[in-house]
């Protein structure tokens, strides 16, 4: 048994905060009945209507996209920006991304339709690495790749553990190339990171995601995983829960 507005959520309908708003209005209904109460749970028998429309229980579907610049990690956005989904025209199931990449940052990113799969992956407990090349303002010195490497304090907390190593250096322009590998996933948690010992990061792209990178893609690009790939994520994230 799952809470209502967690079920609508995982079917990638709506964000949690949504689907309760989409209740509390009266647009959600059990096996028939108007319910407006946030505390109600039900089983994968029951048959869930929002808005008249029931959830269907659709093939899951995994995919691994190389989001571009300029555009938002959301299935929508307010502001009228181009959102990830804008790439998939023709998937005609509910695709979400599987967190999120800020809106000046380019790279891998994963999207999909289990709820499930999202959740395991986002876990806190689940220490994944992610690799991200940052174009930065100045030339850190080794103490300083040290500072990255043993966690830099951040107002949401110290971070964790990463590995730090300088690619190349332009000393006529005073800029770096950085590679920074990190296991969790704070909100602009590598800009931050930067931002803390004094360098604005001026290019940021995510190389890869666990055992996965871009490959041949090309910005705005998107192939499926393959169920290996799938599986091997699933394993990856079942072992460190348990």
């Amino acid at each position: 048994m799952e809470r209502l507005q967690k079920v609508i959520a995982h079917a990638g309908i709506a964000s949690r905060r949504k689907a309760e708003q989409l209740i509390i209005s009266g647009k959600v209904k059990v096996n028939g009945k108007i319910v407006k109460e946030l505390g109600v749970k039900v089983s994968p028998n029951d048959k869930i209507e929002v808005e008249d429309i029931p959830i269907q229980k659709e093939e899951p579907v995994y995919y691994l996209f190389y989001k571009p610049r300029e555009v938002i990690s959301a299935v929508a956005d307010d502001k009228n920006r181009k959102v990830v989904i804008d790439f998939f025209p023709h998937e005609e199931r509910r695709i979400f991304p599987i967190g999120r990449l800020d809106y000046h940052t380019s790279g891998l990113l994963l999207l999909t339709n289990d709820g499930e799969f999202a959740n395991l992956l986002m876990h806190p407990k689940y220490e994944i690495e992610k690799e991200y090349i940052a174009k930065i303002n100045g030339i850190p010195s080794r103490d300083e790749l040290k500072k990255l490497e043993t966690g830099v304090i951040l107002e949401d907390g110290k971070t964790a553990p990463a590995k730090a190593k300088i690619i190349s250096i332009d000393k006529k322009k005073g800029t770096s190339i950085v590679k920074l590998i990190i296991h969790e996933g704070k909100n602009r948690q590598v800009r931050r990171m930067f931002e803390a010992l004094g360098y604005k990061v001026k290019k940021l792209k995510r190389e890869r995601y666990a055992f996965l990178d871009l490959g041949n893609l090309k910005p705005g690009e998107y192939r499926e995983l393959k169920p290996h790939e799938v599986k091997r994520l699933r394993q990856l994230a079942v072992t460190q829960h348990s």
